[in-house]
């Protein structure tokens, strides 16, 4: 879901406290979570509706399911079939289904937070939605026993000073993550797919390039005798924390099999796989967790010299 960021013309910040106490899908469950940001779901897939403990809608626009710019409680990720099956909104489907690849065990919360047109066309959404909808999690963590947090949106603008060595200017989106990391709760953000896009070199996406942020690049393992770094995958040396695979199978809306593509799917299965280590390992801190994981990664060979290390989660497991 690579969009450009543009501030919402009639948007206004939501009252993350004010919000209304609204039926949830299920009571607090114990078992770890994993909070997803993205288009809209399609619920009624068999695998997808077992896992899902929550949704909810948070927008810049009047356009959840109530017509109003939030909305806790069944349906409120939901749009109709000949919406939600667009290149448009079917990429939160694809996610849910590519983390549910990675680690069918999971719970997942779901964060719709791009709205739609009577049209049935994407709405723009920014900063503002990303901060509401992280302010959500963090307010229901608890709730939820969300440990993470994985949101597959990217771009190159407008935070990205593209001629400066540290190219993230900070945003009002920073304190928030800041505050979900001191609680234990990380984020994971796609590093981006403009990799190919020369005035990207050695340069991330936003929000990945936020040094709160956990940042996931892509690598190539389909039909290959080794991985390699995918072509498509941003890189920075010092910004990249983690690497997961950059294809896997996934279902579409309607329940129709595929595959799914790109740094978004890294994201996921990164993420899927670090909820699934906090089930193996309880006791461990976000902290501890992410190193593990850096130390159970393997070096993918890079005619660049790049350092580029795929997660593996067995050698995590049994060391």
């Amino acid at each position: 879901m690579k969009k450009l960021i543009t501030m919402a013309l009639a948007a206004t910040l939501i009252a993350m406290t004010s919000m209304p106490a609204e039926a949830n899908l299920k009571p607090k469950t114990v078992t770890p979570t994993l909070a997803i940001l993205d288009t809209a779901l399609d619920t009624s897939i068999p695998s997808i509706k077992s896992r899902i403990v929550a949704e909810v809608c948070i927008l810049d626009w009047p356009s959840c399911p109530n017509g109003k710019t939030f909305m806790e409680g069944p349906g409120s990720s939901v749009l109709p079939l000949n919406i939600l099956s667009t290149s448009s909104f079917n990429h939160g489907t694809q996610m849910v289904s590519a983390a549910l690849n990675a680690n069918p065990n999971l719970n997942i919360v779901f964060v719709r937070i791009v709205g739609n047109t009577r049209a049935g066309a994407q709405q723009t959404y920014g900063i503002n939605t990303l901060v509401n909808a992280l302010t959500w999690v963090n307010n229901n963590k608890s709730k939820y026993n969300i440990v993470a947090v994985a949101s597959s949106n990217a771009t190159n603008a407008p935070v990205i000073k593209m001629k400066t060595a540290d190219y993230c200017s900070p945003t009002k989106l920073d304190p928030v993550i800041s505050t979900l990391n001191n609680s234990g709760i990380p984020v994971f953000f796609p590093s981006g797919n403009s990799g190919t896009n020369a005035s990207m070199k050695d340069k991330i996406e936003w929000p990945a390039c936020i040094k709160q942020s956990i940042a996931v690049g892509g690598v190539e393992t389909l039909n290959l005798d080794q991985p390699q770094i995918s072509l498509i995958s941003n890189y920075d040396k010092n910004l990249v924390d983690l690497w997961g695979e950059v294809q896997l199978a996934t279902i579409y809306p309607g329940n129709k099999p595929g595959f799914s593509y790109g740094t978004s799917v890294s994201v996921q299965a990164i993420a899927a796989r670090y909820v699934q280590l906090k089930t193996v390992f309880p006791a461990y801190t976000s902290d501890q967790l992410i190193t593990l994981m850096k130390s159970s990664s393997v070096q993918v060979p890079s005619i660049n010299g790049q350092n580029v290390y795929l997660f593996n989660l067995l050698k995590a497991i049994n060391g």
